[in-house]
């Protein structure tokens, strides 16, 4: 049984003064940014939307990333395929400095037909932007 909680990480939030709080729309905005850079073709154009320190667990390689280098090594690859995502279900949890996007989306590659997988995106507030902390997807079994 997997137990998944959100709450408040002092890394996060120092004070209620510091706290950034966002809606539902707001969350689900993040992913549409995040499918727009994917449309640009440019991995350097993905790879800015994670921390620096972000850990990514691709869909398409058993190499976790754990670098900017890392992660757009896996994007040049991704985005080779010309992916076009869409998200068809989701749950999303949201609290002080972060937020969770979490259910299964689809990507076309190359115009091939659908490949489905499941994803968590935890999106972290730091320096007056959100930006994609950690980033989990794998193919539906």
């Amino acid at each position: 049984m997997a137990v998944f909680c959100v709450g408040v990480n002092s890394a996060w939030a120092a004070d209620s003064t510091s706290c950034q709080t966002l809606t539902d729309p707001q969350v689900a905005a993040l992913f549409d940014r995040w499918n727009a850079a994917l449309a640009t073709g440019d991995p350097a154009q993905v790879s800015a939307l994670y921390r620096p320190d972000a850990l990514l667990l691709p869909t398409l390689s058993n190499q976790a990333r754990t670098t900017t280098a890392g992660i757009e090594d896996y994007f040049k690859g991704f985005l080779s395929k010309h992916p076009t995502g869409r998200i068809d279900e989701r749950v999303i949890q949201s609290d002080c400095n972060v937020a969770i996007d979490a259910g299964n989306y689809s990507f076309e590659l190359d115009g091939q037909g659908w490949v489905r997988a499941r994803y968590t995106f935890v999106y972290a507030y730091q320096d007056g932007a959100w930006s994609i902390e950690h980033h989990h997807s794998s193919l539906l079994p």
